[in-house]
């Protein structure tokens, strides 16, 4: 300790050390001394020492820490002033005030000494060990300098995590701490980890990452938090932005609808803190990065969709039309509301439902657009709200004709604002910002629909008083021609004129008619080559490139039906007045300019100035496609031209020719499946019929089991019988007995009969499914065949009942050889009837070609079934109360037979003569021989 107490500057006399000095005295005694106490009061030092000899310190004291970090794990102090040191030598402290050269040369510093200590990844490994210890003090300044790892050599740290058994479940344990220190610093660590490594995005999704964050930030108080749901929504939209697995992945676990609530605002807006400004624009980010028109269309539509169904759409439209939300806000929640709504029907039709809270109520389309016209707006927000209008109208034919039906003379009503009025105005102002904007969102309203173009045409305009009103084609051609020479050499108007170009050239490509319209005019023409023949600055040559694409498609959508304008004097007026080359040079200038280049990238219109405006993203895809073929019929030549028609010509022949076969092989399909259908249906017929064949087989041998049950019951109750005559015999309760004995018959009689009528339904039933089966006499004599059948079970079931009526006669002894025989009998009209019926399967496949004729039949037979299905029920009810009523009998027979039994006591202990039951056993014993050998003596007989 008095050894530290001198470097650390104590009272000791003479020179003091350097900081070099110093530094290397305590790394020999981290390095040799024997005592924990020891070591960890120098690298304590180390530790006071690291921020300002930081070079000193990195340089000769990162081995020793290292190797501290390895041998003294069972000490946490010592521990975390070790990674303390290390965070100090290889973090770039940003937070203190230094000029440039300086900072430079920090972060020189920092990924020298990073980059010195992943050499060996087993340092990184030593680091996510180290985390997995509780203790505050180690774990909370190795996620510290885990993260400023990343920060310095982020590629290289991030490859040697991904290969280390779990190391990012280890990294994804800090989201779960307790301490919210260690969580929020994890989730910085996170951020780092995640950045431009799509395999680590899905280890960490597939971790639980989504709902993990999700929580927090509803813990946090969603987009009324802190920075804590900054950083949660900043390591979300790491693992959801160009990742589309992960994106899947959010989206199949429902964690979209969970976004819902973020954007709930209450009514009172006028307070916006920073924090949520910023917030609330990253919950914004995070929808657009769900619903990109960069992603792949299935998984945008699946997106957009469930958007809708959970509200969120709504949602947002809420705030887009609500008061008070900040400007930039409201810029983004434009742009996303475009994306949600892009290419999506269900979506767009919504958002035309969509009304401002106003007196009256106004469309949201028009209110945005009356934003977008006008120029007191910041122009990033009359930017989002063309986005908006274009992704509205984006495959949406019937959003573009009821924005040009705004703008067609029946539909005007002059006492509200239409979406077309707005249009025309902008079209038309003194702002050439909004001429652009109107220009291109009236092209959107036309893109790819030859009808809208052909109904725009009817569309006429007043232009001043007295004066007959012209088209808007014509109104259009006449702005342009009006710029005189002067302001065409200034290149001022330049956006008005790019805009009316694009948007002309829109509208006439692939419509012959409005082509015809364009060229009637006599001045068009000659005012275009007139601008593409003349010299002038690079502005113009875009000008001059666009006029040189509208006299292309002029020249390739001719209809030849004017002919001052016909394809081949077209092409004459421009060799002669412009040269073939000079044309396509001038063509060519389009697609050559910066800006065009940019506007080709993706669909939202994003320009860093207002007059740098003047490509639209849908229209750099119509001159890519009609460059090419606009250059080629330019150079064609009127025999060249001709040809092409005939090839033309035979190729529609040939495409006619197979239409037609096309259409045959459909009709052809179409029988070859109704033959398929048909042979599945008696497919199907042919099981049902082979399941009737099994129910009756199964109704055979339940009526088997049903006779043999029979049976074991007869025997039961002839002895029951034959007690119940030796108690008669005896003169007790005679009266009594003889009465219940009756009335049990007479609920046998009973219930035989009901089993009769049951069978007779059944098999009637049975008949009537058959019918479907049959035709013609085959039908008749599989019916009569089913009849005998059933007839022969009724006739089963009497003789079953003929038993048992005679089981219940005193004589029984006579029963025996008459049971014995009908059951021979039985048996061998069951299997005489179970051969019949392999027949009658046989015979039944042979009938399932004749099920069409008998369609009457079997709706007569159906309501037939289903009656006697009722007759059927209500036979069965009264047999179970049959069966019912024939128990409570028994039950009285088991009382009457307890009283007898008690009596015959009575009757012994009154000292009468009364037989005991083992006596009365052996006489009804002997009765029965008797009766057997009297029936043996006339069975002799009858066979003498």
């Amino acid at each position: 300790m008095n050894f530290l107490r001198g470097v650390m500057g104590g009272q000791a006399a003479g020179p003091q050390p350097s900081g070099a000095e110093t530094i290397h005295k305590l790394c020999d005694r981290v390095a040799s001394s024997t005592l924990l106490e020891d070591r960890r009061d120098a690298v304590r030092a180390l530790k006071s020492l690291s921020k300002k000899y930081r070079l000193e310190v990195g340089t000769q004291a990162m081995d020793h820490l290292v190797n501290i970090l390895q041998t003294d794990r069972s000490d946490s102090e010592i521990l975390g002033y070790a990674l303390d040191t290390l965070y100090n030598i290889l973090c770039n402290d940003e937070e203190e005030e230094q000029d440039e050269t300086a900072q430079k040369q920090s972060d020189d510093l920092g990924a020298q000494f990073t980059e010195q200590f992943v050499q060996d990844p087993e340092h990184v490994t030593l680091l996510l060990a180290l985390l997995e210890e509780f203790d505050f003090h180690v774990r909370w300044p190795g996620v510290k300098l885990l993260t400023a790892l990343l920060k310095n050599q982020g590629v290289q740290v991030q490859g040697i995590i991904l290969v280390s058994p779990m190391g990012v479940s280890r990294l994804m344990d800090l989201l779960a701490d307790s301490r919210e220190v260690i969580r929020n610093d994890g989730l910085l660590l996170l951020q780092q980890l995640t950045k431009s490594n799509a395999a680590i995005q899905k280890i960490v999704a597939f971790e639980s990452a989504f709902e993990r964050l999700l929580d927090i930030i509803t813990e946090e108080g969603s987009s009324d938090g802190g920075i804590v749901v900054e950083d949660c929504l900043l390591l979300l939209l790491n693992l959801l932005k160009n990742n589309s697995s992960n994106q899947n992945f959010f989206k199949e676990g429902s964690y979209i609808q969970r976004m819902k609530p973020w954007f709930e605002i209450g009514d009172d807006n006028s307070g916006w803190s920073a924090q949520k400004v910023t917030n609330l624009h990253l919950m914004l980010q995070l929808v657009r990065v769900m619903v990109s028109p960069v992603n792949s269309p299935g998984a945008t539509s699946s997106c957009q969709k469930s958007m809708y169904q959970c509200g969120l759409l709504q949602q947002l439209c809420t705030i887009l039309m609500a008061t008070g939300v900040p400007a930039d806000i409201l810029t983004e929640t434009i742009n996303t509301v475009s994306e949600v709504i892009r290419g999506s029907q269900v979506n767009q039709d919504y958002f035309a439902s969509v009304n401002a809270p106003s007196n009256p109520p106004r469309p949201a389309i028009v209110v945005l657009l009356m934003s977008m016209v006008n120029e007191r707006q910041p122009f990033v927000l009359r930017c989002a709200v063309l986005y908006c209008f274009q992704c509205f109208l984006y495959k949406n034919q019937k959003g573009q004709g009821e924005i040009v039906a705004t703008l067609l003379p029946s539909t005007i009503d002059a006492n509200s604002i239409s979406a077309g009025q707005l249009l025309c105005g902008g079209l038309f102002s003194a702002d050439s910002l909004s001429n652009w904007c109107a220009a291109v969102a009236l092209a959107h309203s036309l893109q790819d629909n030859l009808t809208q173009k052909e109904q725009l045409l009817r569309v006429q305009l007043a232009t001043s008083l007295g004066k007959p009103p012209v088209s808007l084609l014509q109104q259009c051609t006449n702005i342009l021609s009006q710029v005189g020479p002067q302001q065409r050499r200034s290149g001022s108007k330049v956006q008005t004129r790019v805009g009316l170009l694009m948007l002309l050239c829109t509208w006439i490509n692939n419509c012959p008619i409005a082509v015809t319209h364009f060229l009637h005019n006599q001045e068009n023409v000659p005012f275009l080559t007139a601008q593409i023949s003349e010299n002038l600055g690079e502005d113009e040559r875009l000008v001059q490139g666009l006029c040189a694409l509208l006299l292309g498609i002029c020249i390739y959508y001719n209809d030849n039906s004017l002919e001052n304008y016909t394809k081949e004097k077209l092409k004459q007026l421009i060799e002669k007045r412009i040269g073939k080359e000079n044309f396509v040079e001038k063509l060519g200038f389009i697609t050559k300019h910066e800006l065009y280049s940019r506007a080709a990238q993706k669909p939202q219109p994003v320009f860093p100035a207002p007059e740098q405006m003047l490509f639209d993203h849908e229209f750099t895809k119509l001159v890519k496609e009609l460059e090419g073929v606009i250059t080629k019929a330019v150079h064609k030549s009127n025999e060249e031209e001709k040809k092409e028609e005939e090839v033309k010509k035979t190729l529609e022949q040939h495409d006619n020719i197979v239409t037609q076969y096309k259409e045959l092989i459909r009709e052809q399909d179409s029988q070859i499946q109704e033959l398929k259908e048909q042979v599945e249906s008696m497919s199907s017929q042919n099981e049902q019929m082979q399941t009737t064949v099994s129910q009756q087989l199964a109704q055979i041998q339940q009526h088997k089991d049903q006779y043999n049950i029979l049976k074991l019951k007869i025997g039961k109750e002839s002895q029951s019988n034959g007690q119940v005559d030796v108690s008669q015999v005896n003169g007790l309760q005679t009266e009594e007995l003889t009465q219940l004995r009756e009335e049990v018959e007479e609920l046998r009689k009973q219930h035989a009969l009901f089993q009769t009528q049951l069978g007779d339904k059944d098999a009637l039933i049975s008949a009537l499914v058959s019918r479907r089966l049959c035709t013609g006499f085959e039908l008749e004599a599989l019916r009569n065949q089913v009849q005998a059948q059933s007839a022969e079970i009724n006739q089963m079931q009497t003789e079953r009942q003929e038993l048992l009526r005679r089981s219940s006669d005193e004589v029984s002894g006579s029963g025996g050889s008459l049971e014995a025989g009908a059951t021979a009998e039985v048996e061998s009209r069951l299997a005489a009837q179970t051969a019949e019926t392999e027949i009658l399967k046989e015979a039944a496949k042979g009938l399932s070609e004749s099920r069409a004729e008998l369609e009457q039949q079997l709706a007569a037979a159906t309501s037939t079934v289903a009656i006697l299905q009722t007759e059927k029920a209500k036979l069965q009810t009264e047999v179970q109360e049959s069966k019912k009523e024939q128990d409570d009998l028994l039950m009285l027979l088991a009382d009457q037979d307890q009283k007898i039994h008690s009596l015959r006591l009575r009757l012994k202990n009154l000292g009468e003569p009364v037989d005991d039951e083992d006596d009365l056993d052996c006489r009804d014993q002997t009765d029965e021989e008797d009766y057997e050998e009297d029936d043996e003596k006339e069975e002799d007989k009858d066979e003498n």
